[in-house]
């Protein structure tokens, strides 16, 4: 979820076809990507702190430099060729708001929605508005909501993945499967359908440290969810307004940077700073695409910083990824060895 009170940070404890001629970049990666893992297994990634994060560390290999972050766990996947393990990449750790993609997937399974659809009304409850002063105190990220209020789906759902608002994560799960528990329930049993082996949710928002994940199935998520195209239109929005709250505004400040079009942050002192990013790259110049999804977590830091860290890493882990497709990325690196 995505905190507001100065103990939490102010974003949460908050497919097309490739061309052929990728067949050649995608066993480059991979042996790549061999080459990288082998570097980085013998370390474990730190658990988030105070201190300020490593660098990035580069690490050479047969398509030239990809840069895995140098702390917390991370992976990245590449539709058509599948999961990259980078450090850490199957080591269960917290990772805060990040959970409401889940959220929003299954939201859009059970209740889907076409473009520009509103979807069904949902209200808030009595009791649901009745404790957002309390949520408030303790911190919690929220929009502010009232009793009797109407919002639509789409509505509900930019409140959940934009400002990172726990209160819609569990009014959507009421709303979806009468309680955060059942809801919850459908979470790890999608989590499995997907091949999500090593994830545990236990909340809806993220809230609970004890929603555990790996960097390497959160990758898996992201290229599920941007498959749907109502979540990948609302994670790729700066802004939305939403009935009582007004305008709020996604704490992903890397939309429209090097192709990001979502995916989710999340950020609080069990988790670090966490984030899921999703990117479209031209492949071969032929106008063929791939899906690039990157999950960087675990990052140190302040309060004020660790979201930060994390976006700086997860942008220099896209570029490299992004790097590594580019037309003659192979040629470039036989010349540099």
């Amino acid at each position: 979820m995505t905190r507001t009170a100065s103990a939490r940070t102010t974003t949460r404890r908050t497919l097309k076809p490739i061309a052929v001629g990728l067949v050649v970049v995608t066993a480059a990666i991979i042996g790549s990507l061999v080459y990288q893992s082998a570097s980085s297994s013998a370390t474990s990634p730190p658990r988030p702190g105070t201190a300020q994060p490593s660098p990035v560390t580069p690490r050479n290999g047969p398509l030239g430099t990809i840069a895995w972050p140098a702390s917390g766990v991370s992976a990245a996947g590449i539709s058509g060729i599948g999961v990259l393990p980078g450090p850490g990449a199957s080591q269960p750790v917290p990772i805060a708001s990040v959970a409401k993609v889940m959220t929003a997937y299954i939201i859009l399974r059970d209740h889907p929605l076409g473009a520009g659809e509103p979807g069904p009304a949902i209200v808030v409850q009595p009791g649901e508005a009745a404790a957002y002063p309390a949520q408030a105190r303790n911190g919690d990220s929220l929009v502010a909501v009232s009793a009797g209020e109407q919002l639509t789906e789409r509505q509900a759902l930019e409140a959940l993945l934009l400002p990172s608002a726990d209160n819609m994560a569990w009014i959507l799960a009421r709303w979806d499967a009468g309680s955060q528990a059942a809801f919850t329930a459908q979470m790890n049993t999608t989590a499995r359908r997907l091949g999500m082996t090593d994830t545990h949710y236990t909340d809806p928002s993220g809230l609970s440290a004890s929603t555990t994940s790996t960097a390497a199935d959160q990758v898996r998520l992201g290229m599920a969810a941007m498959s749907e195209p109502a979540l990948a239109q609302i994670v790729a929005l700066r802004s939305a307004v939403i009935p009582v709250a007004g305008v709020v505004r996604n704490y992903n400040t890397l939309l429209g940077q090097d192709g990001i079009a979502g995916l989710k942050t999340g950020s609080d002192s069990a988790a670090g700073g966490c984030v899921l990013l999703a990117s479209w790259r031209d492949v071969r110049g032929g106008g063929s695409r791939v899906l690039i999804v990157a999950a960087v977590f675990g990052q140190p830091g302040t309060d004020a910083t660790i979201l930060p860290n994390a976006l700086g890493a997860g942008r220099h882990l896209m570029l490299g990824l992004g790097q590594a497709l580019r037309p003659g990325s192979q040629q470039r690196s036989r010349h540099n060895r």
